[in-house]
C-alpha cells in the first residue's frame, strides 16, 4: 500500500468542539479502563489520532474510531487544557456502511461490544441490502455469529432471504 493511500500520514489537529460521535458505535469500556485510558493520556499524551469522516455539510467531523479518546478530553479539564482544545485527527473518506464496518473492525481488533447494539448495526446493514458475507467480510464475524445478532433482534425481515434446510420436509 502506497504511504499516501493511508489516512494517519495526514493527521490534522482539530478543534474538540468541531468533533462528534456517531450513532451507531457499540463498543463500551467499563470506568477502570476509562480511568486507565485518561491516566495514560495524562502521562503519554494522544498517541494515537480520532478517525473521523468529515461533513462537508455542517463542517463536522463524526467519530469512526476514538470516542473513548475523545471523551476524555471532553471530561478531563486538564486534557482540554494542555491539548488547547484540540484533538489529533485522520479522517476517512467512505460511505456510512463502510463507515460502521470501520468501527466494528477497529473495535473488535481491543475492545468488547454491547450485544444489542451489535444487533441493531447487523439489522441496518441487512437493511442496506449487505449479504451475510459482506458483513462477515467486512466485520470479521463467522456466519453463525451473524445469524444469532440476528436472532437478537427478533425480526423476521433479517431471514427473508436465507437459503433454509428442506430436511424437516
Amino acid at each position: 500500500m502506497n504511504r499516501s493511500n493511508s489516512p494517519v500520514y495526514g493527521v490534522i489537529a482539530v478543534p474538540v468542539e468541531k468533533i462528534r460521535a456517531n450513532e451507531y458505535n457499540p463498543n463500551r469500556v467499563a470506568p477502570p479502563e476509562m480511568k486507565l485510558l485518561y491516566d495514560s493520556i495524562k502521562e503519554d499524551g494522544y498517541t494515537m489520532p480520532i478517525v473521523c469522516y468529515y461533513h462537508e455539510k455542517d463542517g463536522m467531523y463524526e467519530i469512526v474510531d476514538g470516542f473513548h479518546r475523545y471523551s476524555v478530553m471532553m471530561q478531563y479539564p486538564d486534557i482540554y487544557e494542555r491539548e488547547g482544545g484540540m484533538l489529533p485527527v485522520s479522517v476517512i473518506n467512505k460511505p456510512i456502511e463502510d463507515r460502521m464496518a470501520s468501527t466494528i473492525r477497529h473495535n473488535r481488533a481491543r475492545g468488547s461490544h454491547n450485544i444489542d447494539l451489535m444487533s441493531t448495526i447487523v439489522a441496518e446493514l441487512v437493511e442496506m441490502g449487505k449479504s451475510n458475507d459482506w458483513i462477515s467480510k467486512h466485520l470479521g464475524m463467522d456466519l453463525d455469529e451473524i445469524v444469532r445478532l440476528k436472532q437478537v433482534t427478533g425480526l423476521a425481515d433479517l431471514f427473508k432471504d436465507e437459503e433454509f434446510s428442506k430436511s424437516w420436509e
